[in-house]
């Protein structure tokens, strides 16, 4: 369960089963010390999907199995709703409603809740009932057109920006501010987060620029995207990457310096420019290790780090320095995250525990 400690200690919430950004939400609440009660179906044994959170997605908490499609079981989801803050679901819109758990009877019984919901496309539109994954949701919002090198179709990116930005973050903003107004007005409400939301308000910035002439609506024409040779990552002598951030021209500076090019005279934001100066930047990395160069770099402001693999990563000086992973058993797992200071980072193993135990510890507390 929760840990007790935390800036949500105290907060109780009810996580319906599911894929994608639901699990990484509420694994971050529960990070934070909420106590959450996943409710599940159970276990079918041999499918590829019933446990994709596994012991990280799914730590801190417990988990109650129940067969919602039981009039009984319902019940007993919706006694256990009657002491909670919130209720995060990831369905189809109108699943939850045909199986009489949806917020209309769940905020009659328990008028403080928070019915957070969790989709792709949104309660309402033309794409609603529509089934899509990660990539579908972005290639609407104009951000996978802006990934890749506008050579060859986008490339397949990590679930990062859709489920997780565009999705669990906005998600946990929406449950916690609406839990903040049931604290103050004592009526909870539905939050809607839709992937197909949240990525377009990630992409503000570039929607911002555009008009002004700062952006170009093309994939790798951009200071951002890869366009910029100094906003990129370069393949060295090893087969390893590095990556380059160095924006601002005093940083430019010290990476061209180090890379021994201050001869050229590089005019950094002459973009007629940048693919003869990609090419000189592309065989100077090849030239050495990326370890060489990182360790070239290490004590300048050049932005200039090595690629580190997920295995790596763990190893890094600074990401141990600071506790970014934590050791369960033998294996690496991301460590709580934002946390407060004073609050050192924590998590406990998944478990199993009794829906009635369930609903009588939260009705006790």
């Amino acid at each position: 369960m929760a840990n007790g400690s935390g800036p949500l200690a105290g907060f109780r919430i009810v996580e319906i089963d599911a894929i994608g950004p639901v699990p990484l939400a509420a694994m971050l609440l529960a990070d934070m010390g909420a106590d959450i009660i996943r409710i599940a179906r159970p276990p079918g044994g041999g499918g590829a999907w019933d446990d994709v959170g596994g012991d990280i997605l799914h730590r801190s908490r417990k988990v109650a199995y129940l067969n919602l499609k039981d009039p009984g079981d319902r019940e007993q989801l919706l006694e256990l709703t009657d002491h909670a803050d919130a209720l995060i679901e990831g369905y189809r819109p109108g699943v939850m409603e045909r199986l009489g758990i949806g917020p209309d009877v769940c905020l009659a019984r328990n008028p403080r809740l928070v019915f957070g919901r969790m989709t792709g496309w949104g309660q309402s539109g033309p794409l609603a009932l529509r089934a899509g994954h990660d990539i579908n949701y972005l290639s609407i919002t104009g951000a996978l057109h802006a990934m890749g090198d506008g050579e060859s179709p986008p490339p397949v990116p990590l679930n990062l920006v859709g489920d997780y930005g565009g999705g669990a973050m906005f998600l946990i903003a929406g449950l916690l501010a609406a839990i903040l107004s049931a604290q103050k007005t004592g009526r909870g409400q539905v939050v809607d987060a839709c992937i197909t939301d949240g990525v377009p308000a990630l992409m503000s910035l570039f929607y911002a620029w555009e008009p002004k002439g700062l952006w170009r609506d093309r994939p790798a024409s951009n200071l951002l995207d890869g366009g910029a040779p100094f906003y990129r990552c370069y393949r060295c002598g090893d087969g390893r990457d590095v990556a380059v951030g160095c924006l601002e021209p005093q940083f430019f500076a010290q990476m061209v310096k180090g890379l021994g090019l201050e001869d050229r005279r590089y005019d950094q934001n002459d973009r007629d420019g940048w693919p003869a100066m990609a090419a000189d930047f592309a065989a100077a990395f090849a030239s050495r290790s990326r370890d060489a160069w990182a360790e070239l770099f290490a004590e300048t402001d050049a932005c200039v780090t090595p690629v580190l693999s997920m295995a790596e990563a763990p190893l890094h000086p600074h990401n141990q320095a600071r506790q970014s992973f934590v050791n369960r058993n033998g294996i690496a797992q991301p460590a709580p995250a934002p946390r407060t200071l004073g609050t050192p980072p924590s998590i406990d193993a998944p478990g199993e525990i009794g829906i009635a135990d369930a609903v009588a510890r939260w009705s006790r507390e």
